[in-house]
Formats: structure tokens, sequence, C-alpha cells
């Protein structure tokens, strides 16, 4: 069972949603970059580059020429791949509101695929090259070229980004604790530094000056921009807004809500639906930041989320006490309002994913019957924050479903056939969509069925960012 809550802004057994104070109206959103005009962009980069090596290509039947001018070709859409990998990690707002940070760590994740393939393609038609030219083996031509300092901080570079490929992989990850992963992945940064060094060392940058020059303000101006979101941004929100632990209060087995209070908190543009990277300045958790979203508007200078522990970090959450400084860096996502594209909305939350859909039913604009809510959960125990849901949908007269039953069962709720009986005209909704990743895999595949189109299901998987 859910407790009473205790906050008068997050009370709703005791204060009718018309009685609180309004949420915050935060300042105008940051401008939104879609996902076509990034895909775009991208795509018109990689065009330049091989317009660049197209200039400076020089035709030639000899095979050493064909393995060298294959190995530019690779090299340099690697460099530019590496660079494109780092700018979707860096949280530009506008990309992060538009394109949303699961889609992003998807693109990365496949794009760091497609950059090491092109740097082994490089590496092996390089060394082909050489060893056709010198008409030596290759593994002399291994020990010859790694004589060459740029050659050998490329190889260094290497290693470094087929660490991270590797604890990348979805079976490592699992096992591997979330600061070593993250330390790992750092270095590639150090690694994509090697790489510019070998780069500008290159035949096909050295030579021309303007070149050079381009390739260089690419890189320093990526690097800016990791620095400036990543670093820069985060700790003048902290000194600025002064985050603090409030109130960390019981919501169900496992679960409890953490309420943060600061000053001017409005000014984060934070809107409903959307998540913070968290970091609790006490012993245990000031290593990690967390992502979770928030579970209800931002109102008075207040911050609130909802965690069920699941793992050590998580199960540390229930015992932060009042005082305790807090680091919250965002917002991000898009699993915001500026997704819905009809008049009619439903939200389909399992578990601890009704967190951001709890924000996004409070506040999402509709009349009676516009909004419904799903809620997904093996047992009563599950239905976290079920007070609060059953007192929003009482007072905006929206509908409301708990969906109960082992996700093993016989009857499975979120069949197509169960969700048109729940919601008759389901084909004419918008979707938003948010739980453990099974069920918002079946779940889509259900929505689809069942006649809703891919562009109106919106989903986020926020912990992939």
């Amino acid at each position: 069972m859910t407790t009473e809550a205790s906050h008068p802004l997050y009370t709703p057994l005791s204060v009718p949603l018309s009685e609180r104070p309004p949420a915050e109206a935060p300042p105008a959103p940051a401008p939104r970059l879609a996902p076509e005009r990034l895909r775009n962009a991208v795509a018109a980069g990689a065009g330049a580059v091989t317009l660049l090596w197209g200039f400076q290509a020089r035709p030639s039947a000899r095979l050493d020429a064909l393995f060298a001018t294959g190995a530019h070709l690779s090299g340099l859409l690697a460099g530019y791949g590496v660079l494109v990998l780092l700018l979707l990690m860096a949280r530009i707002p506008a990309v992060e509101h538009g394109v949303g940070a699961d889609r992003l760590a998807r693109w990365h994740a496949l794009g760091g695929r497609y950059a090491f393939g092109l740097i082994g393609a490089h590496a092996v038609l390089a060394l082909c090259g050489y060893a056709v030219h010198a008409r030596t083996d290759l593994l002399t031509a291994v020990g010859d070229l790694l004589g060459y300092r740029a050659i050998a901080a490329a190889t260094a570079g290497t290693g470094l980004f087929l660490a991270v490929g590797v604890t990348s992989a979805r079976a490592v990850r699992r096992r591997m604790r979330h600061e070593t992963w993250r330390a790992v992945h750092l270095g590639s940064l150090l690694a994509a530094a090697l790489g510019f060094v070998h780069q500008l060392a290159g035949p096909d940058l050295a030579g021309g000056l303007l070149t050079r020059w381009l390739w260089s303000m690419a890189h320093g101006t990526v690097a800016v921009l990791l620095v400036w979101y990543r670093i820069v941004v985060p700790l003048r929100a902290a000194l600025r807004h002064e985050l603090r632990v409030e109130e960390v209060r019981d919501e169900g087995p496992g679960v409890v809500s953490v309420l943060v209070r600061g000053r001017g908190v409005a000014g984060l543009c934070a809107e409903p639906g959307q998540f913070f990277r968290w970091r609790f300045l006490r012993r245990g958790l000031w290593a990690t930041a967390l992502p979770f979203s928030l579970s209800a508007p931002v109102r008075d200078d207040t911050l609130r989320i909802t965690v069920k522990a699941i793992g050590d970090h998580t199960r540390r959450i229930r015992r932060l006490r009042p005082g305790t400084r807090v680091l919250a860096s965002g917002p991000f996502g898009a699993l915001t309002a500026h997704r819905r594209t009809r008049r009619k909305v439903l939200l389909l939350a399992g578990g601890v994913g009704i967190t951001p859909l709890r924000a996004l039913f409070e506040t999402l604009p509709g009349g009676p019957g516009d909004i419904t809510l799903l809620h997904r959960a093996s047992d009563e125990a599950g239905l976290v924050l079920r007070a609060e849901l059953e007192a929003i949908a009482a007072e905006r007269r929206a509908a409301l479903h708990f969906l109960l039953g082992p996700s093993d069962g016989a009857f499975d709720p979120l069949a197509p056939r169960a969700l048109l009986d729940l919601v008759p005209d389901l084909a004419a909704h918008d979707v938003y969509l948010c739980g453990p990743p099974a069920m918002s895999r079946a779940a889509t595949v259900s929505l689809l069925r069942a006649g809703v189109p891919a562009s109106r299901i919106h989903s986020e998987d926020f912990d992939r960012a």
C-alpha cells in the first residue's frame, strides 16, 4: 500500500488539485532539433568528408596506391565518425530535447560499430599498402609502422576504443559496476585525442593549411561543447540553485519519493516527462550520477523523484537525510507534451515507469475523456503512487485502469484485443509509453497491431543514456 504523503504539494488525499499551487511555469524551453535534421546534418558532414578525400585523391592502378587511397578515405570517415559519437553524448539541450536521450543512446551505439569498423578498415588497408610499397611481409610492416609516433598514438587510441566497445556489449556491461563502465568510457576521450594527433600527421591533412584548420576547428568545437555542457553547465546550476534533499518518503514496498528543494528551480526549465541525472553528495552515492525522471510537476522550488530499490545505489537513496547536497544535471529527454499530435492521449506505464507519466497525467491539457492512463503491475503492491493517480483521475475526470497480473500469466492485459476493449478508439490516440524494456517492447508490438501508427508511439528508456 502507498502511504499518505506528508508534503502539502504532493498530497492529493488532503489537498485537491484545484487548491494546490499551480506548477511553476518555466522560462521558454530551449530550441529542439528534430531527429530528421540531425540525421541529415550527419549525412551531409559525411558527404563533405568524402568530397575532401575526392579532391585530394590521385587515381592510380598501382596496388599500393589503391590500398593507400582506401586507407585515406576510411581514416577520414573514422575520424569524422568519432566526432559525431562525441557530439551525440555532449548533452546539448536542443539535441537532447528534440531527439531524446534514448534515441541518442541507440544512435551512439550503432555509430560506434560503424566507427570502429572504419578504424579497423583503415588500419588493415594502411598496413597492406605499406607492405606492398616496401615489398615486405605484414609482421615486418607492423614493426616498421609502430616506429612512427603518430601511428603508435593511433594504435594506442584504437586499443582504448576496443576496450570501450567490449565493455559496451550488453552481456559485459551487465556484469560491470557502473563506475567501472563510466571510467572505461572516459578513455574514449583520450582515444579521440590520440586519433587527432595521428590525423594531423597523415597525408590528407598535413599537406593543406585550410584542411588542417577546418579539421582542427571541428575537433575544437566538439571539445568545447563537451566541456561546456557536461562540466560547466552542471556546476553552474549547482551553485545557482543550491539543491538539497528536503524529505524522503516511503511510497510502498521498496519505493521512496525524494523531494529536493532549491532556489529558482523554475530556471532549470524542467518539463513533465523529463529526467535529470542526480548525484547525491553522501558516502556511497556521490561518485555516480543516477538518471531518474520527475514524478510530479515542479512546484514551490521543489523537484520530486520516485525511486524503486533495485540495486545498491537505489537502496542507499532511501537512507538519504534532509539537507544532503544534490547535483542535478539536466533536464534531459523528449517524452514531453511537445510530442503530442492528437487530442486524445493514452499513457501506458509499467511498474515504476509510471513516474514520468504521472507528471504528464496531471499536466497534459485535455477535457474529460481525453486522457487515459493504464498502469501495468504484477500485483497491487506494484501500483506506485496509486492514491495520487486516483485523485488526479477524479479531479480531471480522466480514465484510469490498473492492469494487474503476472507477466507470464494466461491473460495478457496488453494484448491488442485487451487494449481495444479498454480504449476502443485507440488508433486515434497518441501513446506515451514507459516501463521495463521487455514490457515496452511487447506493448509496442500490441499497439502497432491495434492500429496505432509507429509515429504516434512515444517512448524513452532514459536509463540507457
